[in-house]
């Protein structure tokens, strides 16, 4: 017989009474009374003899199923009240349906204030009640609970899972038994444990609902995840945001129909033009001196601009209709920028009725006030007006929220030309499964269900806190530093903000809370340097605290190279080596994001390994103690070298091969046209094109697109053409390859090209 691979639910209590520490004292003898009885009703209790500590298990230990508190707590003066009070407040703010018992004697009753009342369920009057009864009254609280902690969908897969029948339907696994009887199964089976697989059922199990038709407990959990987001409609998608983006998209869009796109976007915008076959028009965002991709500017969502561009398309002649069918922004963006998306709204609803906001990295923002005004699913469901657009979200819940990856949403606001669900559903379904996988689903709810009522706001908050913190901790370094005319890496953010009485102070200096708290100290100033966005309108957009930007030295404030500088790629290979992972690495910055699983330790770790690369920089270690498996897979390349030496070399290769202005020229025009992303990739599968070599290349039109990374948006899109071979796209790519060629070990990615024998490869239609 196998043994437990699973942790079986217990009931836990927290305890907060000083005379947890004074066990002869009548309370004390009463609380361990109580303890024991807890015991007896198998169930744990956490003791806490403080306000100091018994905030610490608040905030650290989400698995309280209640908490009782003495009111009495410490010199029982108004100063310990107030404590008490404070511990009642943290408790609801984050733990708003836990059950809370206040306990006290009755000499305290005058005490008691109508706040602490209110946020207390219960009342214990310690020396008169048993120690049975007080438990029994304890554990009836939880077991009311938990009856309603979960959402729909986890529940009911929860209870079903518990059933433990025996299934002679899929999956063939049959509940994980058939990993047991091989070797490598059981190693498989013993790391996930059982209950993934029990919980890993088929679509036979009616009771579970319908993914696919959205009934059942799966209607419900969408319903359930439409109220927490502001939608009238949600989808849950378990093929990630491309999956939702791709939906969208057939559903809005029909061949030879005008898509308003942003150029800054997600392969699967292009994956969606390809399915469609829609008329591509684009927006063009900016981009500054670090290669930072920008926010889309309001004049490109001018009515009139977008007018005469639909007017002079080089496909205008086969379109059908004058008028864009669907808009697809992307808010915010993977840096950070986040637009002022009601005015956004209000710009695209002149020249579309469906408008998409794809938010795939900022599943969080509504639930926090900092972001207030600046994402899709803005304020009351209730109050969308019914001649407004038709407006649409996708989240990557799995992203910077908490879900197994692949976890994504659809929600939705009707306005004019409403979404009708059963035709939606035709295209919903197309990339969706036949068979789910429920873990996945029930992630996807919880990840929802932990931003509702006063969570999501603590826990994105922490968040924001946890952000600040680091940005200030690194700005201070970086100050420190500079004051001994010496170098380290800084946050990329404004170096100076208005504190509270409109005085400037530097970033570092300011106060914490504002900084968590005040939007006016993210936003994007108008010619401000320090962003380097050309053309801004004040109050356009705001950078994201949470997606932190670690800049290295290198970069002018003129847009020009100074003497001496840092590639972030070798930054980056120095955290690989130490086990830090950062979300991307460009040429001079380093993005961490700073999601709702982060830690102090976490980020105190990672300024510990800056301050560690820095040392070894100036000390130019060898390359074979600090970078030993790229010297090891390149030894004719590397051995020999330090640090410094591979630091310096690539920084001037950076400059003389101008890699910064070939890529400010390759995104800041847009190849020709010549035949939509559709007809590009039907040619390229009917085997019209072929695999051709970069320098031949020049004066074809492309088959797929080409996505170099960083910055990871398109450059040339199916169907366009690549241009000359000097021209501003091949030249870019013809850089990267030298590059790679040139630092083995550091090549680029460009999505889309075949790389082989030192150089990029592209399908080319015939």
């Amino acid at each position: 017989m196998i043994g437990r691979t699973n942790i079986q639910l217990k009931k836990r209590v927290l305890l907060v009474d000083d005379d947890l520490a004074n066990p002869m004292s009548a309370r004390g003898r009463v609380l361990n009374d109580l303890v024991d009885e807890f015991h007896n009703r198998n169930t744990d209790v956490v003791k806490a003899t403080s306000y100091e500590d018994g905030l610490a298990s608040v905030v650290a230990d989400a698995a309280l199923h209640c908490i009782c508190v003495d009111w009495t707590l410490g010199s029982n003066d108004a100063a310990s009240h107030v404590q008490a009070l404070e511990l009642l407040r943290a408790i609801r703010q984050r733990h708003e349906q836990v059950p809370v018992f206040l306990m006290a004697d009755r000499s305290a009753k005058k005490s008691l204030t109508v706040e602490a009342m209110e946020l207390a369920d219960e009342f214990v009057w310690m020396l008169e009640d048993t120690a049975p009864f007080v438990a029994g009254r304890v554990v009836a609280a939880i077991e009311r609970y938990l009856e309603h902690l979960l959402p729909p969908f986890t529940d009911a897969l929860i209870r079903y899972t518990m059933k433990e029948e025996h299934s002679w339907a899929a999956p063939g696994h049959q509940g994980g038994i058939a990993f047991t009887k091989s070797p490598v199964g059981r190693v498989f089976f013993d790391f996930f444990g059982e209950n993934l697989f029990r919980a890993d059922s088929g679509i036979e199990r009616g009771n579970l609902g319908s993914v696919l038709d959205h009934s059942g407990p799966v209607g419900e959990s969408e319903a359930y995840a439409a109220r927490i987001f502001g939608a009238h409609v949600s989808y849950a998608v378990l093929n990630g945001t491309s999956g939702s983006n791709r939906a969208i998209f057939m559903a809005c869009v029909g061949e030879n129909q005008f898509a308003l796109c942003d150029r800054n976007c997600h392969k699967s915008i292009e994956q969606g033009l390809v399915l469609s076959g829609g008329l591509p028009l684009y927006m063009t965002p900016t981009r500054n001196r670090f290669g930072i991709i920008g926010p889309i500017l309001p004049a490109q969502f001018d009515p009139q601009r977008i007018a005469a561009a639909i007017a002079s398309h080089p496909l205008r002649a086969q379109a059908k209709g004058d008028q864009a069918v669907y808009a697809v922004v992307t808010n915010c963006t993977y840096d950070g920028m986040c637009l002022d998306a009601e005015r956004a709204e209000g710009l695209l609803a002149q020249s579309s009725e469906r408008i998409h906001f794809d938010e795939a990295w900022y599943g969080y923002a509504r639930f926090n006030p900092l972001y207030r005004g600046r994402f899709a699913m803005r304020g009351d469901p209730a109050e969308h007006q019914a001649d407004a657009p038709t407006v649409f979200a996708t989240h990557s819940t799995h992203k910077l929220l908490a879900a197994l990856s692949q976890s994504s949403f659809i929600h939705i606001r009707n306005g004019r030309h409403p979404i009708e669900h059963s035709r939606f559903n035709e295209s919903f379904v197309i990339q969706a499964s036949t068979s789910p996988l429920y873990a996945m689903f029930a992630s996807n709810e919880i990840g929802a269900a932990m931003m509702d009522g006063n969570g999501g706001y603590s826990l994105t908050q922490d968040s924001i806190r946890e952000a600040v913190d680091f940005r200030q901790a690194l700005a201070r370094v970086h100050r420190e530093f500079s004051s001994r005319g010496d170098w380290f890496f800084q946050p990329w953010n404004a170096p100076q903000v208005h504190d509270q009485s409109g005085k400037l102070v530097d970033f570092t200096d300011a106060d914490a809370e504002q900084l968590a708290t005040d939007p006016a100290c993210w936003e994007l100033e108008p010619g401000a340097e320090w962003h380097g966005f050309a053309g801004l309108e004040k109050g356009w957009c705001l950078l994201d605290p949470i997606k932190v930007g670690i800049m290295v030295p290198g970069m002018g404030g003129d847009g020009q190279l100074e003497a001496e500088g840092i590639p972030a790629p070798v930054l980056g290979a120095f955290l690989y080596r130490n086990n830090i992972v950062p979300s991307r690495i460009t040429d001079f910055m380093v993005l961490c994001l700073f999601s709702i699983g982060v830690t102090k330790g976490k980020w105190g770790t990672l300024i510990n390994v800056l301050l560690a690369f820095k040392r070894h920089y100036d000390g130019n270690v060898a390359l074979e103690r600090v970078l030993p498996d790229l010297v090891a897979q390149h030894p004719e390349r590397y051995r020999g070298m330090g640090l410094h030496d591979l630091s310096r070399e690539m920084f001037e290769y950076m400059r003389s091969s101008r890699m910064d202005a070939l890529q400010a020229q390759a995104f800041g025009q847009l190849p020709p046209i010549e035949m939509t992303p559709r007809a590009a990739f039907q040619a390229l599968q009917a085997g019209d094109a072929e695999l051709l070599p970069l320098q031949q290349a020049a004066g074809r039109v492309t088959g797929v697109g080409i996505m170099p990374y960083p910055p990871g948006i398109p450059i040339v899109m199916p169907g366009e053409n690549l241009g000359a071979l000097d021209g501003p796209w091949l030249s870019y790519i013809l850089a990267l390859q030298d590059w790679g060629n040139s630092f083995p070990g550091f090549e680029k990615e460009v999505s889309g090209a075949e790389h082989k024998d030192g150089g990029y490869h592209f399908w080319c239609l015939k």
